[in-house]
Parts: C-alpha cells; sequence; structure tokens
C-alpha cells in the first residue's frame, strides 16, 4: 500500500471513530443506552483498525483486531494496559447488548462506556500524530 493511500485509510478511520463518539452522544440522551454502547465500542474498534492501517494491516473480525493491539500496543508497553481491558469490556458490553435477549444497559454502562471511547481515541490519535505525523 502507498504511503497516501495508508495515511487516506488512517484519516478515514479515525473519521469513523469520531462519527461513532457523536453518535453515542447524540444516542444517550435520548435514553438509548444498548445503542451508546455499541457505537461507543465501535469508536474504539476503528481506532484500532487506524493502528492495523499504520503497520499495513488489515482484518475483518473483531477478534482478529483485540488481538492485535494487544499484541503489537499492550505487549510492549506502548499502550497502559487498562486501554485492552477497556476494549475488552467494551467489545463485551457490545455483544451483550446487541444480542443478549432482555439484557438491560444503564445509563452507567453507557456512560462510561462513551467516557473510554473518548479516551481511547484521543490515545490512539496522539500516537499516531507523534509517531508518524498525521497531516
Amino acid at each position: 500500500m502507498s504511503h497516501d493511500l495508508r495515511e487516506d485509510l488512517i484519516r478515514y478511520r479515525l473519521e469513523q471513530a469520531d462519527g461513532a463518539i457523536q453518535a453515542a452522544e447524540a444516542l444517550f440522551p435520548l435514553g438509548l443506552y444498548r445503542e451508546t454502547i455499541s457505537r461507543s465500542y465501535y469508536a474504539m474498534f476503528y481506532a484500532v483498525l487506524a493502528l492495523l492501517s499504520r503497520r499495513d494491516r488489515e482484518t475483518s473480525k473483531h477478534s482478529g483486531a483485540l488481538a492485535f493491539f494487544d499484541l503489537e500496543f499492550i505487549k510492549p508497553g506502548t499502550f497502559d494496559k487498562r486501554f485492552s481491558e477497556w476494549l475488552h469490556e467494551a467489545f463485551n458490553l457490545r455483544i451483550r447488548s446487541d444480542y443478549v435477549p432482555l439484557f438491560e444497559a444503564t445509563a452507567e454502562m453507557a456512560s462510561n462506556s462513551v467516557d473510554r471511547a473518548r479516551q481511547f481515541v484521543s490515545v490512539v490519535r496522539s500516537h499516531l500524530r507523534a509517531g508518524f505525523g498525521e497531516r
């Protein structure tokens, strides 16, 4: 993949992350907590996809993206371990919110999800800018 194409893809993934956070923030005051949780997770997922793009890697599976993040960024200490915990918790909560019958998402769960997603995306963006110079 050319440098320009890679940079465009990274920007696109970060825009997706920002859009997912904006959607989560809009859904929360409507009491749509399951949807807020889902969009919060996707914000984090898109940020991880931006990191994958930086390394010319792709995956269509969520489990692959999470494993990549842990192996390439948590294990060597690039990011604090709490970001892995947040990502995995967000994934599991999103699965429960989307697929478990009668799962009741709370305002606290949703609010926490949005807060963590904001921080996660911010840290990933800062890492991408600091390490590689985002345009």
